[in-house]
């Protein structure tokens, strides 16, 4: 790798971070609307990372660099890591006094819209902190492809091979122009966030909250203004506005650009959302069903208590509207099994993705068919398309990487004493971006707080690699990448 690269990638890291120097001026504002003193906070962290990111540019200023896959690899990771890094400024100076392995979780979590959280009593903490853990998780909501269409064009090196580092649309782009696909996909980002503020507000939350959950849902990240979650909130509206906006959010934003820009309705009919629609309808159901019929709740109770929850855990946004774990042992192996599966490609979801069960499914149907017929020659396909056999190896390479990853993690996490449920579980939901794990400690009635810092520690670098579709970190690791 040469030295011209890590000084470009370090210099749009450092304009990334001027974007978020003045995104923290949003909840000094809150803060001082509120007369909370931690506005001072986010004023001084604004002005110390906007310095530091305009001399840092300065600096780094060079000649325009050649887009390689390897440059797009580093660039992902830095811009990453700048984030969680700088994000956690106002957790570590504010009045919360976490330590920084803390302040560093709660922003990793946040960046990635993972959800997990380390801060207790979120009831009674400052306005300006809420409003900053949302507006992080908004941030990194739109994810790599968000950064992919904001920086890589100040480069004059275009985005749509960035876009294709996080594995996030197979599909062929909505449009041949990045500026239009840019706009496009901001202003659905967007305007998806003000309509879900608008039915918070309609369903009985204050704006204050309104705008903080819509943040967070469109986010698919999970973080509330309550300890509670949703189960601060009374009533059916609030979790079916919260069910619907999950939803959307988890679908393909190529494909919501599509129909709502073009009108072209067939494109809801890509294989992975009719499979995306398929699970979560069967988990929703067989738990709805389980909890009327054994424990004798109303039906529309356990359906309304079902689709949220569940829907919170398959879209990985992470709310809970109540504690499932306690709803007997089906529901709490449906859960485990829904932490792995996630949302569509190109979404604001995180997990495994349902084209990735796709493709892994018409490879196991060739193999099986292939053991019969050993000379046969079969092409395999999503929708009307072939899937090449790169996509097909980039799906292993991601399965097997997901597997050690997960394995790792976790072994790490028990040997530091936590117990094999929170060791699992705490390991995959930072892995697939889903927040709440399962047990006492990670559960939906938990908190991460109790943790050790190497754990919190092993957790955020887990988080990160989930976001990153774990191949863009991990390639960095290997020798061959720095000759």
């Amino acid at each position: 790798m040469h030295a011209a690269a890590i000084r470009s990638a370090t210099y749009v890291a450092s304009i990334f971070a001027l974007y978020v120097a003045g995104a923290m001026l949003v909840p000094a504002a809150v803060d001082i609307y509120y007369g909370n003193s931690d506005w001072a906070v986010f004023a001084i962290s604004a002005l110390a990372t906007g310095g530091l990111a305009i001399a840092t540019a300065i600096a780094t200023h060079s000649q325009r660099p050649v887009l390689t896959t390897r440059f797009a690899f580093l660039v992902v990771t830095v811009l990453w890591a700048t984030l969680g890094v700088v994000g956690a400024l106002p957790f570590y100076a504010a009045s919360l006094k976490l330590d920084f392995a803390s302040a560093v979780f709660e922003s990793v979590s946040a960046i990635t819209t993972t959800g997990s959280t380390v801060i207790v009593g979120l009831d009674h903490a400052p306005p300006g902190i809420l409003m900053w853990r949302s507006v992080l998780q908004w941030i990194g909501g739109i994810g790599v492809i968000a950064l992919g269409l904001f920086l890589l064009p100040i480069l004059k090196v275009g985005g749509f091979s960035y876009l294709r580092i996080e594995s996030s649309d197979i599909e062929d782009k909505p449009f041949s122009r990045l500026n239009s696909l840019s706009q496009a996909l901001l202003a659905i980002y967007l305007g998806l966030t003000i309509l879900c503020a608008i039915a918070y507000s309609a369903a009985g939350m204050r704006l204050f909250d309104a705008v903080n959950h819509a943040m967070t849902t469109i986010a698919t990240g999970g973080f509330s203004t309550h300890d509670a979650s949703f189960g601060y909130y009374d009533g059916y509206a609030v979790r079916w506005v919260g069910t619907v906006f999950m939803l959307l959010a988890a679908l393909p934003f190529s494909i919501l650009i599509v129909i709502t820009l073009r009108g072209r309705l067939d494109a809801g009919r890509d294989p992975q959302i009719r499979l995306f629609a398929s699970y979560v309808t069967a988990f929703v159901l067989v738990i709805a069903l389980e909890r009327s019929i054994r424990a004798d709740v109303p039906f529309p109770e356990a359906l309304t208590a079902a689709a949220f929850n569940f829907v919170s855990i398959i879209s990985t946004a992470g709310f809970a509207s109540e504690d499932y774990t306690t709803w007997g042992s089906l529901a709490v192996m449906l859960a485990f099994l829904a932490t792995f599966v996630g949302g569509c490609s190109g979404s604001t979801a995180g997990g495994i993705k349902a084209y990735r069960f796709l493709i892994m499914g018409r490879m196991l149907q060739n193999g099986f068919h292939m053991l019969i017929y050993p000379d046969a020659v079969r092409s395999l396909s999503y929708g009307n398309r072939v899937v090449d056999a790169e996509m097909q190896r980039s799906v292993v390479l991601f399965m097997v990487s997901f597997l050690a990853v997960w394995a790792f993690s976790s072994t790490a996490l028990a040997a530091n004493g936590l117990d094999l449920v929170t060791s699992l579980t705490a390991s995959l939901t930072a892995l697939t971006n889903v927040g709440p794990g399962l047990g006492p400690v990670v559960g939906p009635a938990g908190n991460f707080s109790s943790l050790s810092d190497f754990a919190k520690w092993v957790l955020t670098v887990t988080m990160l690699l989930g976001r990153l579709e774990i191949l863009a970190v991990l390639v960095l690791l290997t020798p061959s990448f720095w000759r």
